[in-house]
Protein backbone atom coordinates (compact mmCIF):
# COMPACT_ATOMS: atom_id res chain seq x y z
CA UNK A 1 0.00 0.00 0.00
CA UNK A 2 2.93 2.34 0.64
CA UNK A 3 3.78 2.56 -2.80
CA UNK A 4 -0.12 4.19 -3.45
CA UNK A 5 0.20 6.68 -1.37
CA UNK A 6 1.35 9.71 -3.06
CA UNK A 7 2.45 13.51 -0.99
CA UNK A 8 3.29 15.25 -3.93
CA UNK A 9 6.10 17.28 -2.88
CA UNK A 10 4.74 21.06 -4.90
CA UNK A 11 2.00 20.75 -2.33
CA UNK A 12 4.28 20.31 0.77
CA UNK A 13 6.24 23.44 -0.73
CA UNK A 14 3.37 25.62 -1.03
CA UNK A 15 2.23 24.72 2.66
CA UNK A 16 5.98 25.32 3.66
CA UNK A 17 6.29 28.23 1.83
CA UNK A 18 2.82 29.52 3.71
CA UNK A 19 4.01 28.84 7.21
CA UNK A 20 7.08 30.68 6.71
CA UNK A 21 5.73 33.85 5.21
CA UNK A 22 3.02 33.60 7.90
CA UNK A 23 5.36 33.81 10.78
CA UNK A 24 7.14 36.89 9.26
CA UNK A 25 6.73 40.22 10.39
CA UNK A 26 4.76 41.84 8.18
CA UNK A 27 6.37 45.25 9.13
CA UNK A 28 9.92 43.78 8.92
CA UNK A 29 11.96 44.06 5.41
CA UNK A 30 12.06 40.57 4.59
CA UNK A 31 7.96 40.95 4.01
CA UNK A 32 8.54 44.00 1.91
CA UNK A 33 11.30 42.28 -0.05
CA UNK A 34 8.82 39.39 -0.69
CA UNK A 35 6.38 42.42 -1.38
CA UNK A 36 8.55 43.92 -4.14
CA UNK A 37 9.16 40.85 -5.47
CA UNK A 38 5.33 40.19 -6.42
CA UNK A 39 4.50 43.36 -6.87
CA UNK A 40 1.10 42.27 -8.56
CA UNK A 41 0.14 40.18 -5.79
CA UNK A 42 -2.02 41.20 -3.46
CA UNK A 43 -0.77 42.33 0.51
CA UNK A 44 -3.47 40.36 1.83
CA UNK A 45 -2.04 36.59 -0.69
CA UNK A 46 1.34 37.52 0.42
CA UNK A 47 0.25 37.64 3.88
CA UNK A 48 -1.66 34.52 3.69
CA UNK A 49 1.65 32.66 1.72
CA UNK A 50 -0.63 32.38 -1.17
CA UNK A 51 2.35 31.34 -3.77
CA UNK A 52 2.70 29.51 -6.38
CA UNK A 53 5.49 27.18 -7.62
CA UNK A 54 7.47 29.31 -9.91
CA UNK A 55 6.61 32.04 -7.14
CA UNK A 56 8.74 29.64 -5.10
CA UNK A 57 11.38 29.79 -7.62
CA UNK A 58 11.69 33.30 -7.86
CA UNK A 59 12.23 33.41 -3.92
CA UNK A 60 14.68 30.47 -3.87
CA UNK A 61 17.19 32.13 -6.42
CA UNK A 62 16.76 36.06 -4.97
CA UNK A 63 19.94 36.55 -3.04
CA UNK A 64 18.14 39.76 -1.87
CA UNK A 65 15.55 38.24 -0.35
CA UNK A 66 18.71 36.31 2.07
CA UNK A 67 19.84 39.65 3.01
CA UNK A 68 17.34 41.14 4.96
CA UNK A 69 16.75 37.86 7.03
CA UNK A 70 17.91 38.18 10.63
CA UNK A 71 19.87 34.70 11.57
CA UNK A 72 16.41 32.77 12.67
CA UNK A 73 14.61 33.78 9.65
CA UNK A 74 17.79 32.86 7.72
CA UNK A 75 18.26 29.18 9.50
CA UNK A 76 14.63 28.35 8.85
CA UNK A 77 14.61 29.65 4.64
CA UNK A 78 18.34 27.72 4.23
CA UNK A 79 16.64 24.30 5.77
CA UNK A 80 13.38 24.54 3.49
CA UNK A 81 16.06 25.10 0.54
CA UNK A 82 18.03 22.58 1.68
CA UNK A 83 14.64 20.31 1.86
CA UNK A 84 13.28 21.63 -1.50
CA UNK A 85 16.64 21.09 -2.94
CA UNK A 86 17.44 17.18 -1.15
CA UNK A 87 14.32 15.58 -0.40
CA UNK A 88 11.32 17.33 -2.23
CA UNK A 89 12.52 16.81 -6.04
CA UNK A 90 13.90 14.42 -7.64
CA UNK A 91 16.30 12.55 -5.47
CA UNK A 92 16.86 12.01 -1.98
CA UNK A 93 19.87 13.27 -0.50
CA UNK A 94 21.30 10.11 1.92
CA UNK A 95 21.05 12.34 4.74
CA UNK A 96 17.39 13.40 4.24
CA UNK A 97 15.69 12.86 7.49
CA UNK A 98 18.27 15.34 9.22
CA UNK A 99 17.52 18.22 6.22
CA UNK A 100 13.40 17.37 7.33
CA UNK A 101 14.57 17.54 11.29
CA UNK A 102 16.62 20.66 10.96
CA UNK A 103 13.64 21.75 9.21
CA UNK A 104 11.12 21.85 11.20
CA UNK A 105 13.54 22.59 14.42
CA UNK A 106 14.72 25.85 12.47
CA UNK A 107 10.48 26.50 11.11
CA UNK A 108 9.51 26.18 15.39
CA UNK A 109 12.42 28.40 16.22
CA UNK A 110 10.63 31.03 13.85
CA UNK A 111 7.69 30.30 15.16
CA UNK A 112 5.68 28.84 12.35
CA UNK A 113 2.42 26.68 13.09
CA UNK A 114 2.23 23.24 12.37
CA UNK A 115 0.31 22.43 9.17
CA UNK A 116 -0.29 19.22 7.84
CA UNK A 117 1.93 19.38 5.47
CA UNK A 118 4.68 20.21 8.28
CA UNK A 119 3.26 17.30 10.16
CA UNK A 120 3.38 14.74 7.20
CA UNK A 121 6.97 15.61 6.97
CA UNK A 122 7.53 14.94 10.68
CA UNK A 123 5.62 11.77 11.35
CA UNK A 124 4.92 10.48 7.81
CA UNK A 125 8.83 10.72 6.26
CA UNK A 126 8.79 6.71 5.44
CA UNK A 127 5.62 6.93 3.25
CA UNK A 128 7.39 9.97 0.81
CA UNK A 129 8.62 7.92 -2.53
CA UNK A 130 12.09 8.31 -3.75
CA UNK A 131 11.68 10.36 -6.40
CA UNK A 132 9.26 12.97 -5.41
CA UNK A 133 9.72 14.78 -8.65
CA UNK A 134 7.90 12.29 -10.33
CA UNK A 135 4.53 12.32 -9.19
CA UNK A 136 2.34 14.10 -11.55
CA UNK A 137 0.17 17.33 -11.28
CA UNK A 138 -2.69 15.52 -11.45
CA UNK A 139 -2.29 13.27 -8.35
CA UNK A 140 -0.81 16.45 -6.84
CA UNK A 141 -4.53 17.96 -7.24
CA UNK A 142 -6.00 14.95 -6.12
CA UNK A 143 -3.99 15.43 -2.71
CA UNK A 144 -5.00 18.92 -2.97
CA UNK A 145 -8.51 18.41 -3.04
CA UNK A 146 -8.73 15.79 -0.64
CA UNK A 147 -6.60 17.74 1.79
CA UNK A 148 -8.78 20.83 1.90
CA UNK A 149 -12.26 18.73 2.33
CA UNK A 150 -10.30 17.21 5.61
CA UNK A 151 -9.60 21.25 6.69
CA UNK A 152 -13.22 22.08 5.95
CA UNK A 153 -13.87 19.05 7.89
CA UNK A 154 -11.96 19.82 11.02
CA UNK A 155 -11.91 23.40 10.75
CA UNK A 156 -8.43 23.98 10.84
CA UNK A 157 -7.73 21.73 14.31
CA UNK A 158 -4.96 19.36 13.18
CA UNK A 159 -4.73 16.39 15.78
CA UNK A 160 -4.50 12.31 15.58
CA UNK A 161 -8.11 12.14 14.46
CA UNK A 162 -8.00 14.37 11.75
CA UNK A 163 -4.64 12.65 10.30
CA UNK A 164 -6.54 8.94 11.18
CA UNK A 165 -9.82 9.98 9.43
CA UNK A 166 -7.39 10.95 5.99
CA UNK A 167 -5.21 7.78 6.33
CA UNK A 168 -8.16 5.72 6.89
CA UNK A 169 -9.94 7.15 3.82
CA UNK A 170 -6.49 6.24 1.63
CA UNK A 171 -6.80 2.78 3.04
CA UNK A 172 -10.16 2.34 2.08
CA UNK A 173 -9.70 3.76 -1.26
CA UNK A 174 -6.70 1.61 -2.14
CA UNK A 175 -8.69 -1.62 -0.86
CA UNK A 176 -11.62 -0.55 -3.33
CA UNK A 177 -10.17 0.68 -6.15
CA UNK A 178 -6.63 -1.52 -6.53
CA UNK A 179 -7.50 -4.75 -4.70
CA UNK A 180 -10.91 -5.26 -6.74
CA UNK A 181 -11.89 -8.56 -7.47
CA UNK A 182 -13.70 -9.89 -10.40
CA UNK A 183 -17.29 -11.45 -8.89
CA UNK A 184 -17.82 -15.33 -9.39
CA UNK A 185 -20.84 -16.69 -11.04
CA UNK A 186 -21.34 -18.81 -8.06
CA UNK A 187 -24.49 -18.53 -6.06
CA UNK A 188 -24.88 -19.72 -2.52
Amino acid sequence: MQKNILLPSLHIKLGLIKQYVKALDFEGKVFQEIRLLFPKLSEAKVKGGIFTGPDIKVMLNSRNLERHMNTVEKNAWVAFRNVVQGFLGNNKNPNYKDLVRNLIKSYQNMGCRMSLKLHMLHSHLDFFRENLGAVSEEHGERFHQDIAKMEKRYQGRWDSAMMGDYIWNLVREDKSTYQRQPRSNVHF
